[in-house]
């Protein structure tokens, strides 16, 4: 049996502002005999699983290890950091690190967007009602926090930077800024950086282009291996040599 799919690929340009992109992901054999890794990203996603209907992911602190038959799909779609919680109508922080159901949060409503996704067949007709469903939920939603766009635009140039800077930058104090990042987030602006931090490095230090893992650290902003190592293992659950040999297969 062909083993598992992952694909990405980019929202209608009416959503680009509010979707980073359109995601499809089918469980091979390979990946069904041993834990599924979901690594933090920042972002929060609304996906459909054929085995476990419309769920929102939440803001991950770590990762998310379960284990998952072959053949599971999920259709899904990313959040911009931010953006998600005016469509869901909660903030982020309730949502930490978990997987509600979309009903809890949407109600009728997402019990029928549930009822067409279940007869929609094709990944590409479930991203079809995905997108259309948060169409019209941007109709009435308010726009994403303007300061916490400032932090993610700030952090994702500069994932050291200071929140101090961060704060005296938007005129905010510190403690109030923590807050607006807490809705919009899940977390602080500092938890934030350290989990675009950590992605970067493993763009860095993984794939055909990957950087030798101390050169890695450096460019991705840790100060030293054991920052590196510390970091990783508090996202991860692994070191940084186990966690890329599993992402490697």
């Amino acid at each position: 049996m062909e083993d598992g799919l992952y694909r990405e690929t980019r929202p209608p340009l009416e959503l680009v502002a509010h979707v980073a992109c359109v995601w499809y992901r089918r469980i091979g054999a390979v990946e069904s005999a041993r834990p599924v890794r979901i690594l933090p990203d920042g972002c929060m996603d609304l996906m459909w699983g054929s085995r476990g209907g419309l769920l929102v992911a939440g803001p991950d602190r770590t990762a998310q290890v379960s284990r998952m038959a072959v053949g599971t799909t999920f259709v899904g779609l990313r959040f911009r950091p931010g953006a998600a919680p005016p469509l869901l109508g909660v903030p982020a922080s309730e949502l930490v690190d978990g997987r509600p159901e979309a009903a809890a949060l949407w109600g009728r409503a997402a019990s029928e967007l549930s009822a067409r996704l279940g007869d929609a067949g094709m990944p590409g007709g479930v991203a079809a009602l995905l997108q259309d469903a948060v169409r019209r939920r941007l109709a009435d939603a308010p726009a994403p926090d303007p300061a916490v766009q400032h932090v993610a635009a700030a952090v994702r140039r500069r994932p050291s930077i200071r929140v101090d800077q961060l704060a005296e930058e938007l005129g905010l104090g510190e403690r109030q800024l923590h807050r607006r990042c807490c809705a919009a987030l899940g977390y602080g602006p500092k938890t934030f950086a350290g989990i675009v931090r950590f992605r970067r490095f493993l763009g860095l230090a993984s794939g055909t282009d990957a950087r030798p893992l101390a050169l890695a650290a450096r460019l991705a902003g840790y100060a030293d291996q054991p920052h590196l190592s510390r970091e990783v293992r508090r996202l991860a659950g692994l070191s940084p040599t186990e966690l890329l040999a599993e992402l490697a297969g």
